[in-house]
């Protein structure tokens, strides 16, 4: 059975450490990504709605990236709303650009009452190429 391995992207080790979890955990050809939020660099949330999901999306990426993988590699999301209703358009828009053509990993959107000053939250599992 393989070993499990944490993930962290460049730079953001300590606030891992701080909250005492990984980034994300890699066993064998598969990424478990924590969830990632639109966070300006001081850890604190983008304010504009729209940049705070396009933060979570980088964020994402940075991960993925440390974790050998990419978006084209995602499986399955988990999305968390603090708002759905009258969120889900921008999402939508934002996902959209991040996704733009099949096939589109499996999707769960849930909504929620507290994110930590977060307004959207995205976790995902990735397959990781076999040249990673």
């Amino acid at each position: 059975m393989p070993r499990s391995e944490a993930v962290f992207p460049a730079g953001r080790h300590a606030l891992y450490e701080r909250h005492g979890y990984s980034a994300a955990v890699r066993s064998g050809d598969l990424l478990f990504v924590s969830g990632q939020v639109g966070s300006r660099p001081d850890g604190s949330p983008e304010p504009d709605f729209e940049r705070q999901v396009r933060l979570a999306f980088d964020n994402l990426r940075a991960v993925l990236e440390a974790g050998g993988c990419g978006l084209e590699d995602i499986l399955e999301v988990t999305s968390f709303h603090t708002d759905p209703e009258a969120q889900l358009e921008t999402v939508l828009a934002v996902k959209n650009a991040v996704f733009p053509q099949p096939p589109y990993p499996a999707w769960t959107a849930v909504g929620v009452t507290w994110l930590a000053g977060f307004d959207f939250e995205i976790k995902v599992t990735a397959r990781v190429p076999e040249a990673a």
